[in-house]
């Protein structure tokens, strides 16, 4: 068994797990930019269309918790997808809070475009799929017990 680390230890940056996520964050945005610049697209906006592409018409309220955003950081970057031509904004007729959010045709097509950008990230990680899925799934997880402690 190890033995307990040493508060000098613990509070070192490289042992930080928050510091690890975070820098790894850092790195993959800073990959996407030029990706998603080819694509008109900043990394929130690509988070809103990869969720639109996988299930449209999607309502405000539950693209901002499957995403975790807020509406006040949703609604300015779903105008600027709408006043792109990417999305459009329909209230539901039966209640006007509630805000629908459907992909227009240049939306829609602006997916074949953006398959290449999974492949560059697995180029450059230089990992297989299989590793990557087991990350995801690792980090999901890790999220979902820190979100049920906070």
């Amino acid at each position: 068994m190890r033995n307990a680390p040493t508060t000098d230890e613990m509070l070192k940056l490289d042992n930080q797990l928050c510091f690890a996520v975070y820098s790894a964050s850092l790195a993959m945005t800073r990959l996407y930019k030029p990706l998603l610049d080819k694509l008109h697209l900043t990394y929130p906006q690509y988070l809103v269309m990869l969720a639109l592409w996988e299930q449209d018409g999607l309502m405000v309220s539950e693209l901002g918790t499957q995403l975790s955003l807020d509406s006040g950081t949703l609604t300015p970057l779903l105008k600027r997808l709408e006043a792109n031509g990417l999305v459009t904004r329909l209230r539901d007729v039966a209640d006007e809070r509630r805000v629908h959010i459907t992909l227009t045709a240049a939306g829609r097509k602006l997916k074949a475009k953006a398959a290449s950008v999974p492949a560059c990230l697995m180029a450059a990680s230089e990992c297989s799929i299989d590793e990557l899925v087991g990350l995801t799934r690792q980090l999901q997880t890790l999220r979902d017990r820190i979100k049920a402690a906070a």
